[in-house]
């Protein structure tokens, strides 16, 4: 187990209640959604308008707004791979989730998946 479902809970409670919320993407997730639509314009700047948790494997996941975007594709991305103002009120809450998810990443201890699965 990766995140305390009440701590989870709580966070998303509050990112909730802060929409929207303005972030940057990471250049590897930049570099991923240009990928998928060489069309559109994207610039790291962009706005969290949904939240959702995905469980212990996916942990918390936005939805994410381009300014760039025509409004046709619809973005979505790890909390880890976002960057928040350090100013936002939340911004030490996100940050403790974002060390701790993916410390525990990296080391390996992601549940894994049932035997018929893999």
């Amino acid at each position: 187990v990766i995140d305390n479902p009440n701590q989870v809970e709580q966070l998303v409670g509050r990112l909730r209640e802060a929409l929207p919320i303005p972030a940057i993407a990471s250049a590897p997730l930049l570099a991923l959604l240009k990928e998928r639509s060489p069309s559109l314009d994207l610039q790291p700047l962009c706005r969290v308008l949904r939240v959702d948790y995905a469980g212990d494997e996916g942990g918390i996941v936005c939805q994410l707004d381009f300014a760039s975007e025509d409004g046709r594709e619809v973005f979505f991305a790890s909390i880890t791979h976002l960057t928040f103002d350090r100013r936002l009120p939340l911004a030490r809450e996100i940050a403790t989730y974002q060390k701790h998810r993916i410390k525990h990443i990296r080391r390996g201890t992601l549940p894994r998946a049932p035997a018929e699965y893999r």
